[in-house]
């Protein structure tokens, strides 16, 4: 991955990890001098947000090592594996407890009191959440720019499982947000501590929803992802106008880390080489595609004759 976009969603991150802090310890507060359930689920999921944006920059720091002797393809799934963590973190810890916290207060409920506090908190957590929400959005709708695609589309695409991670956790708190001032709100109107409760599920639900959303992309990435047919078709071009290289007849792109591919092809080199001058060939064309901060690794091989062009 190249260092500017490492930098950027290593930044992303850490306003994640910043904003999420100030708002967990602000719900806490909050939750215990209101006693809303809303509210405490609301504090399971900045907690678990918190504790996932640790994980989120282990995964960007650890995968940015370089490749080695036991690591021939260098360390970016490790991406992957910590943002599959943060992901059941945010399952566990965030929709499990919302959902369980619920259905106490459904069962047992308690008052509530101390409106204006619950209120004021959610107000000062929305206005964070945007914060960090707005700097995930620019990075996801830069990318999505060039990849000439929706930002929704793009994030859920992306090889990048940091970007999306804070991108679906900042979104899905906004949405909490607001589903646990509509509880409160509704508990204060009514008075009756069943809406309170069922926001507190809600919570929970969008959460584990989110949670399943993202362990399911980061384990497309683990068990071996190829790239979409439009960047697959692009490298194709890119090979085929190389001078030496005639034409292109099979192509295998696979992720191993954000933005970081595999690259296996199959080529006919232009003119009719000695098999030593060939071979030397196809290594200085394979350094030369190494030199693309996007590919981790290229090997080439001959295309046989009767083979139809890509």
């Amino acid at each position: 991955m190249a260092p500017s976009i490492r930098d950027e969603s290593t930044l992303t991150v850490v306003v994640a990890f910043a904003a999420n802090l100030l708002i967990a310890v602000a719900k806490s507060i909050a939750a215990l001098l209101t006693g809303s359930a809303s509210i405490a689920a609301e504090v399971a999921h900045s907690w678990a947000d918190t504790g996932n944006e640790v994980f989120l920059y282990v995964a960007e720091r650890r995968s940015a090592r370089e490749k080695d002797a036991t690591h021939p393809l260098g360390y970016g799934r490790e991406a992957y594996v910590w943002s599959m963590y943060a992901a059941f973190g945010l399952f566990a810890a965030g929709a499990a407890v919302s959902i369980l916290h619920g259905v106490q207060s459904l069962v047992d409920p308690e008052p509530a009191t101390d409106w204006a506090v619950a209120y004021a908190v959610l107000a000062v957590a929305f206005a964070l959440e945007a914060v960090s929400f707005v700097r995930a959005y620019r990075q996801a709708r830069t990318a999505a720019r060039e990849r000439g695609s929706g930002t929704l589309q793009s994030v859920l695409a992306s090889s990048n499982p940091t970007l999306r991670a804070v991108f679906a956790e900042d979104a899905a708190a906004l949405i909490g947000l607001v589903i646990a001032f509509l509880g409160v709100l509704l508990h204060q109107v009514t008075g009756s501590p069943v809406y309170d409760a069922v926001g507190s599920i809600l919570v929970g639900v969008l959460l584990g929803v989110v949670a399943v959303v993202l362990i399911n992309r980061n384990r497309r990435f683990l068990v071996g992802q190829e790239t979409d047919p439009a960047v697959s078709r692009s490298m194709v071009e890119f090979l085929a106008a190389r001078p030496e290289i005639e034409r292109v007849t099979y192509l295998h792109l696979e992720f191993v880390g954000a933005s970081r591919v595999f690259l296996v092809a199959a080529v006919d080199l232009v003119g009719n080489a000695t098999e030593s001058s060939v071979a030397v060939a196809l290594r200085a064309v394979e350094a030369e595609l190494e030199r693309n901060p996007h590919i981790e690794k290229a090997v080439l091989t001959l295309a046989v004759a009767e083979d139809a062009s890509l």
